[in-house]
């Protein structure tokens, strides 16, 4: 009778380098406008409640989503606003599967830049596209959190969809995500 121990040891050695190919790639998000632990510069600032920039979304590119992903959401979230709920600053869903990144500026709110099929929800400036960093003057360094997530399925979100809708289904819904928190503060 041969010995399992030994058999058991034999099969495990010639399986063990094979996991490595098994292991799923890394979900990562990049860019090359915003760093994480880094300060954006002016060109994501917003344009209006006193602030003077660019108003741009960040260039994101991502690679490494889960298997079954069928499209892709983007989200920018500040925790740090003194609204005793934070502040969303872009929510995109509906990012085809196909589409692994946004040039600079995707956010803007005629949907002119936007994947086609994607959707832009209104955020909390009231405006349905990307609304740039903005904390009060003085309040110190705010973290903006920009995260792709990979969706199960399209959401089915009404036109006027809030911002806690949104995220709801984007969390309901995701396989996956990958972020990058940048900062910003205004003296």
């Amino acid at each position: 009778m041969k010995n399992p121990i030994r058999t058991l040891l034999l099969v495990a050695s010639i399986l063990s380098p094979l996991s490595v190919f098994a292991e799923p790639a890394k979900f990562v998000l990049t860019s090359t406008d915003i760093a994480a632990g880094k300060h954006m510069k002016k060109a994501q600032e917003f344009n209006g409640f006193g602030c003077t920039g660019d108003d741009l979304s960040p260039q994101l590119s991502w690679s490494g989503a889960p298997a079954g992903t069928v499209a892709y959401a983007i989200t920018a979230y500040d925790p740090d606003a003194p609204t005793g709920s934070g502040w969303w600053h872009w929510q995109l869903v509906n990012i085809p599967a196909d589409v692994t990144s946004l040039a600079t500026g995707a956010g803007k709110s005629d949907q002119s830049a936007a994947p086609k099929g994607s959707q832009h929800i209104e955020n909390d400036y009231g405006v349905a596209g990307f609304g740039g960093a903005c904390p009060p003057q003085g309040h110190g360094v705010h973290h903006y959190k920009f995260t792709v997530h990979a969706l199960s399925k399209k959401l089915e979100l009404p036109a006027n969809a809030s911002g806690a809708l949104t995220g709801y289904m984007i969390n309901a819904n995701s396989l996956g995500s990958a972020s990058i928190e940048a900062l910003y503060k205004r003296d």
